[in-house]
């Protein structure tokens, strides 16, 4: 696999804080050595190049000299020798890894190019049990549907669901949720296999507003009452829908000091109502042309920011921070949905996201985010089924699963809604 990209940082260590594994044979690294050898020779072509390696990883130091030795050899086969002249292409080698896998790196300069090859290595565990991280995720079942839940919105009088071709409102009743009110939609556009859509809660909870393809809706407890009695309007509209939360105060997700009022405001993204994915323009630009993606989520940085994290349609899981478009790796697993939780644990803030696949049985794992790399923060939490939506509570504390549960033949699927919460190791 070649990967063509502009590189302006190198991939950091997730596994910082790891205990130092005891030194592995030499030819623990002939495989991935000979890999990542072949990849930079089909960038570079017979050439000269100066090669450097930086070791982000817990491999430790007595055997960068075997990997090197094995890296020179094998791009020697390739008609690519290593040389210390100045007139040499620049050859930066990184090694990292997470829990669950190394990462080995190399960008390759030319001139003004800069060009990356990477590889994945198998990490040795030493543990006799798995890590189960900072946190440990439990889930509640809050109610089920005969109908996909495309997006929920919890409201103080009562659950919003958002449903393909209308809106469903619930109140609690001595049973739990019950469904009150069912307001269709009026959207004239063909579903497509994985359909979306999305809600939005005002500050004042008791309004919101819905997107499905080709429509927008909006929605008012009218005058607060209890029991709530819900106004809800729809017309054709093709305008950006809004796919985050607001207000997102970062005060409450403890990265800014109290009193500073730091609100993060929606994100607006355009949907392609053709297919079942958002565009990449945003109605704010970040400063970056971002490519069409299925998920956005905000993630509050430690600096009283947020940066945005995208999860494209071509699978790559990336973030946009400072103007620029950064990798994320360690997500190979993830689904195509995402959510931020304001948990307290670890770091404060983790990704939950789902597993990858059309599995019966999915999961929910919640990861860290510190730089440009997903470490597992929680051991899976299995679900029922298949997880087809993600979203985040306006404060963050909890997140909405949507998990679809397979019928056996002749029998309709159904569709159960989790709260998913976190409590501290």
């Amino acid at each position: 696999m070649k990967w063509i990209c502009v590189i302006t940082a190198v991939f950091a260590s997730g596994a910082m804080g790891l205990a130092t594994k005891a030194a592995a044979a030499p030819s623990q690294w002939e495989q991935p050595a000979a890999a990542l050898a072949e990849q930079i020779a089909g960038i570079l072509g017979p050439a000269q190049a100066h090669l450097t390696i930086r070791n982000n990883s817990t491999i430790p130091i007595d055997e960068i000299p075997a990997i090197r030795r094995l890296l020179t050899q094998d791009l020697k086969t390739h008609g690519v020798t290593t040389s210390e002249a100045e007139t040499a292409n620049l050859l930066r080698v990184t090694l990292s890894e997470n829990l669950r896998e190394r990462l080995w790196v190399a960008e390759i300069v030319e001139g003004n190019e800069t060009r990356v090859a990477m590889v994945h290595a198998d990490l040795i565990q030493t543990r006799q049990t798995p890590a189960t991280g900072s946190l440990t995720l439990k889930s509640q079942q809050i109610l089920t549907s005969r109908d996909a839940v495309l997006a929920i919105l919890e409201t103080p009088s009562g659950i919003v669901t958002l449903e393909p071709g209308q809106i469903v409102i619930y109140l609690r009743g001595p049973d739990g949720w019950q469904e009150e009110q069912e307001v269709k939609t009026g959207s004239s556009h063909t579903q497509t296999r994985d359909p979306r859509g999305a809600l939005l809660g005002y500050a004042s909870g008791s309004d919101f507003a819905a997107w499905l393809p080709g429509v927008e809706c909006s929605g008012s407890n009218v005058s607060g009452s209890q029991p709530a009695s819900w106004t809800i309007q729809c017309r054709a509209n093709d305008d950006p829908w809004a796919i985050t939360q607001p207000p997102l105060d970062l005060t409450d997700w403890g990265v800014a000091d109290k009193g500073m009022n730091i609100k993060v405001a929606p994100v607006r993204a355009f949907y392609n109502t053709a297919r079942n994915y958002f565009t990449g323009v945003l109605t704010e630009s970040p400063g970056i042309d971002l490519p069409p993606f299925y998920a956005l989520g905000t993630i509050p940085r430690s600096a009283g920011n947020a940066a945005l994290l995208i999860n494209g349609i071509d699978g790559k899981v990336q973030l946009v921070e400072n103007g620029a478009l950064k990798p994320v790796s360690g997500t190979r697993d993830w689904g195509s949905d995402f959510a931020a939780l304001n948990s307290g644990c670890g770091t404060g803030t983790q990704i939950v996201a789902s597993g990858s696949g059309e599995a019966l049985s999915d999961s929910l794992r919640a990861y860290e985010l510190p730089a440009q790399e997903a470490i597992p923060a929680s051991a899976p939490l299995a679900t029922k089924g298949t997880v087809t939506a993600l979203w985040s509570a306006p404060n963050g504390k909890s997140i909405f699963a949507v998990v679809r549960e397979t019928a056996g033949p002749g029998s309709a699927d159904s569709y159960e809604v989790d709260r998913v919460t976190a409590s501290c190791n």
